[in-house]
């Protein structure tokens, strides 16, 4: 029996979720749930699309819902809400806040008796995985992480929802020569502007006021605010021309020291070059949809993080394939 997936919100990272589940042969997509008018939307492939209002009716429908809204302003309300009622998975990406959000998630899904999965992706994600590996490995060492150059699709969301933008795109750079620094062990000090810039592509609504809307970019806390960040105004024309694809990546860095004396240096690096970031993030969304399922079947309920999850749950491999082909 094939695990019963449901999207709610199509943008591009709802669309990278219906092409994921195509290649999950233990996986099928039942339906979209959108705010927008379920006859405008177009989907990659033939699928029930719904208002969300409808969602509530098809509880016993859906084993995983997978949530593909932004963390500025849709994931905080919607996940707490839906994991009271849904086995859920959100790609929620705000760091610093990740914290709270799992504490509300975890009081809705344990009222609920559900299984909820949270800041699932990349970075959260695959890489916060990798720094714990890294870390018990080199207990006397130093974490670094790089991202980019790419587009970040939270950061381009946050840019979007200030009044008087119309569309935005936002890269981010990392700093070479910080980078070259950690791969030679030279173990530097970092602050978050020393490590990367970040460059916004912004196209602004007629006659809105461009000198707010730099402000209230270069300012945004959890985003841009500790950031040496550089805004550019340009036309749609341009965005679609210079700026239509969404590709991103980044790298995980451990150093550390073995020895008697701590003669020895190690350099632990874990990389990602991505040429479309919401289709890999949907991906990654896909792979632990899988492991929800699984986990609710066996009562393991509440909120939980990448890393909570074991590797077995989230292969459609048996153990004893596992063990055989990649062991």
């Amino acid at each position: 029996m094939k695990i019963r997936i449901a999207i709610l919100g199509y943008g591009n990272l709802g669309r990278g979720i219906q092409c994921a589940i195509r290649q999950n042969a233990d996986m099928e997509l039942v339906a979209v749930y959108t705010r927008r008018a379920p006859e405008t939307l177009e989907t990659v492939w033939d699928v029930p699309v719904y208002p969300v209002e409808e969602l509530m009716a098809r509880q016993g429908e859906i084993d995983v819902l997978v949530l593909g809204g932004g963390s500025a302003t849709d994931l905080p309300v919607q996940t707490p809400y839906y994991a009271r009622y849904f086995n859920v998975v959100d790609s929620f990406d705000t760091h610093a806040r990740i914290p709270e959000h799992f504490a509300a998630v975890e009081e809705a899904a344990r009222q609920g008796g559900k299984t909820a999965l949270i800041s699932v992706g990349w970075d959260p994600g695959m890489f916060s995985v990798n720094r714990l590996y890294a870390g018990a490995i080199l207990p006397q060492g130093k974490d670094y992480t790089f991202w980019g150059k790419g587009v970040s699709q939270g950061h381009s969301d946050a840019i979007r929802r200030i009044k008087g933008v119309k569309n935005a795109k936002q890269y981010t750079i990392p700093i070479q020569s910080a980078l070259e620094s950690v791969r030679n062990g030279e173990n530097p000090e970092l602050s978050a502007a020393q490590k990367h810039v970040r460059e916004c592509y912004v196209v602004p609504q007629e006659g809105a006021d461009l000198g707010r809307i730099e402000e209230e970019i270069k300012t945004m806390p959890n985003y841009f605010a500790d950031y040496d960040t550089m805004v550019h105004f340009i036309s749609e024309e341009e965005l679609l021309r210079d700026h239509a694809g969404i590709p991103h990546g980044g790298l995980v860095l451990r150093t550390g020291h073995t020895g008697a004396c701590g003669e020895h240096s190690h350099v632990i690096e874990y990389s990602l070059k991505l040429d479309s970031n919401p289709e890999f993030t949907a991906c990654v969304l896909a792979a632990y949809a899988r492991a929800a399922y699984r986990m609710h079947l066996r009562g393991d309920v509440g909120c939980k993080t990448v890393f909570d999850v074991a590797p077995v749950d989230l292969s459609p491999l048996s153990p004893e394939e596992m063990r055989r082909t990649l062991l």
